[in-house]
């Protein structure tokens, strides 16, 4: 099986890397990549314990970017992680979530829910390379007592156009592309289906976008076949993952009596998986693409 779309503490994931790699092997997986958002802070170490395990684990990450205000998740695999303008545009997008976050906390003052975002800075300090967001004021929520889950954290207040939503300014989704490439990585834009911004593919396909994400917890079986034909009409390739966050309440591969739900199957491992044949599209793609200097 191979998952290309893994999250750990290194920014909004519940499981150290260590702790990471030890549940995908539990679960059969054999070929892996930890996308935590604008780090590769987690990659050196789910390297050692993967190599360790005998997984192979292909670098990645998720780098936000931003169109109309909104944000455009956007996933990179098999570039240079000690790439020095890569790494640069990552510390200037971690100082950007930091910023959003403290605007987030203000907001939260004045609606009366205060939380401890001092607290959440520190701990992404305290782990060089980090990086935090939306869903660390949410946890920070739950322990204050304001809301009873992260979820009712992001429907009540967190989410797009709620009160203590912040828009995130930030790169644009070309940009990323082009810094994913000047990297020797592959570009895909992160679930489609969730972010629904098809009318930024076609272009981001001019561009030099590499893939799509099409096999993803929270896609339905319609929105696969609308998205392998998408790829299919503008020659993308495919990528693929769970975007698992290792949940507290996550089972390593659970078999409900009724087809699993998106928040169900985000919470397991192995019942996404991307097909051999399209990661060796992938690999083959970054082989060819020229090396950073």
């Amino acid at each position: 099986m191979i998952d290309l779309h893994l999250h750990t503490t290194a920014s909004d994931g519940r499981l150290s890397p260590a702790d990471l790699v030890a549940r995908v092997a539990a679960a059969g997986i054999t070929t892996m990549s930890v996308t935590d958002h604008d780090t590769v802070a987690g990659l050196a170490v789910a390297g050692a314990a993967a190599s360790a395990a005998g997984i192979r684990l292909v670098p990645g990450i998720e780098i936000t970017s931003v169109a109309d205000r909104r944000d455009v998740h956007m996933l990179g695999y098999f570039f240079d992680p000690g790439s020095a303008p890569l790494l640069a545009f990552l510390e200037e997008q971690r100082a950007q979530r930091v910023a959003r976050v403290r605007e987030i906390g203000a907001r939260l003052v004045r609606l009366g829910m205060p939380i401890d975002v001092d607290a959440i800075v520190d701990a992404g300090a305290s782990r060089p390379g980090s990086s935090i967001g939306r869903p660390q004021v949410a946890r920070a929520l739950v322990a204050a007592g304001h809301v009873a889950s992260v979820q009712e954290a992001f429907e009540r207040w967190l989410a797009t156009g709620l009160p203590a939503f912040v828009p995130r300014t930030g790169s644009s989704p070309a940009a990323v592309v082009d810094v994913i490439h000047d990297a020797g990585g592959v570009a895909s834009m992160a679930h489609p289906g969730v972010t629904k911004r098809d009318d930024l593919i076609r272009p981001l396909a001019d561009h030099g976008l590499d893939a799509i994400e099409l096999h993803h917890s929270d896609h339905s079986p319609d929105d696969e076949r609308h998205y392998r034909g998408l790829a299919g009409r503008l020659g993308l390739l495919v990528s693929g993952g769970s975007d698992f966050h290792g949940d507290p309440a996550a089972s390593l591969m659970p078999a409900p009596p009724a087809p699993p739900s998106s928040r169900a199957r985000r919470n397991a491992l192995g019942l996404v998986s991307l097909p051999a044949d399209a990661f060796a599209a992938l690999e083959a793609r970054a082989a060819g693409r020229p090396r950073p200097a």
